[in-house]
């Protein structure tokens, strides 16, 4: 027999009742945006855009947008795919930074030609500090503080990042390391398609492998920002040449030593002599990661590690030690040191490698890129070079030395301040030339911003033309100077 039971309700099981049959929240993201001014110059500034999600599931995707007062263009931008509708900006994660999980943030960045600052910001078509689909005025802009003037091993400025990078794992099997132990077995171990997975944490050891992946199967080390190797070496007997050698450590972060088809992403390393060395791996990816407060170069491709990434990545406080030795970007190796490196045809050809997207300093003592005579046909494209701190030691007093051939130097925004030695923002220089290698030549320069700071003569010198009759560098008008003694160029400039 069917019976009533609602008149034996109280008031208050009938308020229960009602909330009981409320449906269930529903996991969601909630995110939003701040940017955050990292640096400013005469005619420009740089910024990172910090996307952060506060909900309680991860998001699929992010889409920024923002206006720019009249007068203020974006110049270059890195970690986002970018279009433009006159002072309108949209900005759209890639492939790596989308899915930011609950509690966690991604970023990316931009450099502004001129100084107005973002308005109407929106982030998935809501404000970017949360709230309704309204536009808001515009998001948070603060300052991060300039590093101290005087950076030394034992004491200098805190380094300043882009947040985390959002790492996606690949398909495949997946190896998860939480100690240093199991980082050097996985590393020993390591088999084409498989990830390497680093927890957070610091990892105090000697890292490296001599694993190769495939065109088809490429090997992953990945972790997050907190993930941080360390070498606290080095020690033992060296060989004549660097070789991974039983009993020999050289001090590097991480060495790849005949390890192709590799993806490094979203680690960090410091407080090693160097910091990511690649010696015959050729077709590596690093993307995303931070290299600091190491003695000597940041990251090197050597030995021939040809058609090679680096993307998306800070750079800073290299050259501890030796400060003529501490270029934040190393392609290829100097003529006197291929008997070691010159492993293809007597060269060390480190050929067509793209550096792009990245902020390359401050404090780099040497170079915040040096490009070895020998090398073809690389792209350095995006980057964001900040002067303080070149050194002048061993000629460093440039953001780029260009020794190289046939490179593409193009989107890229550069600055100097005290302190250091500055002579001119991009150089070329011609060692060993030779009709099969005409180094120093061939190089195009194209829509790089260049703020010299009032030190630097040139923009982009050129060392020796007649040198380089045959095959010339060219230098485009696009290309724009400020802050300059003597001006743009030294040579014709190109329409």
């Amino acid at each position: 027999m069917r019976r009533t039971v609602l008149g034996g309700f109280t008031a208050a099981a009938l308020a229960a009742a009602s909330l009981l049959a409320l449906p269930a929240h529903a996991a969601a993201p909630k995110l939003t945006a701040k940017v955050v001014q990292g640096s400013v110059w005469s005619s420009g500034y740089g910024a990172d855009v910090v996307v952060a999600n506060n909900g309680d599931a991860a998001s699929a995707g992010w889409t920024v947008e923002f206006d720019l007062p009249a007068g203020t263009t974006v110049s270059s931008s890195w970690s986002s795919t970018r279009t433009q509708s006159g002072q309108h900006y949209k900005f759209v994660n890639v492939s790596y930074n989308g899915a930011v999980a609950p509690g966690a943030s991604t970023s990316f960045g931009f450099n502004a030609a001129g100084l107005g600052l973002p308005l109407n910001c929106t982030l998935n078509g809501a404000p970017c500090g949360g709230g309704s689909s309204t536009p808001s005025p515009s998001p948070t802009v603060s300052s991060s503080p300039s590093p101290s003037p005087s950076p030394s091993p034992s004491s200098s400025p805190s380094p300043t990042p882009t947040p985390t990078p959002t790492v996606t794992t690949p398909p495949g099997p997946v190896v998860d390391v939480s100690t240093a132990a199991q980082l050097t077995a996985a590393l020993a171990a390591a088999a084409p398609g498989q990830t390497i997975r680093l927890a957070p944490g610091e990892y105090h050891g000697v890292f490296g492998t001599t694993r190769p992946g495939t065109e088809a199967q490429r090997i992953t080390l990945t972790g997050p920002r907190t993930a941080v190797l360390v070498n606290d070496g080095p020690s033992g007997d060296a060989p004549d040449c660097p070789t991974p050698t039983p009993g020999w450590d050289p001090g590097y972060g991480l060495w790849l030593s005949g390890a192709p088809y590799w993806n490094l992403t979203g680690f960090t390393v410091k407080d090693s002599k160097k910091g990511v060395v690649l010696d015959g791996s050729h077709h590596v990816t690093v993307d995303g990661i931070y290299v600091h407060h190491v003695e000597e170069e940041g990251v090197h491709f050597r030995r021939s590690s040809a058609d090679g990434v680096i993307r998306n990545s800070v750079i800073e406080y290299t050259g501890l030690v030796q400060p003529g030795y501490g270029e934040g970007v190393y392609l290829g190796s100097a003529n006197s040191n291929w008997g070691c490196h010159g492993n293809s045809g007597g060269v060390d050809r480190s050929d067509r490698v793209l550096v792009e997207n990245n902020r390359i300093g401050p404090y780099i003592a040497a170079e915040p890129i040096d490009v070895k005579e020998g090398t073809f046909a690389g792209i350095i494209r995006g980057n964001t070079f900040d002067g303080r701190g070149i050194s002048g030691q061993n000629s460093a007093d440039s953001w780029i030395d260009v020794k190289g051939i046939d490179y593409l130097i193009e989107g890229n925004t550069g600055t100097f301040a005290a302190p250091g030695t500055f002579a001119n923002g991009y150089e070329t220089h011609n060692p060993g030339t030779t009709p099969s290698f005409p180094n120093g030549c061939g190089n195009v320069w194209r829509n790089n911003t260049s703020d010299l700071g009032g030190v630097g003569a040139y923009a982009i010198r050129i060392t020796s033309p007649s040198s380089c009759t045959a095959r010339p560098n060219v230098v485009y008008a696009s290309n724009k100077v400020t802050g300059a003694v003597s001006g743009l160029t030294n040579v014709p400039v190109t329409p």
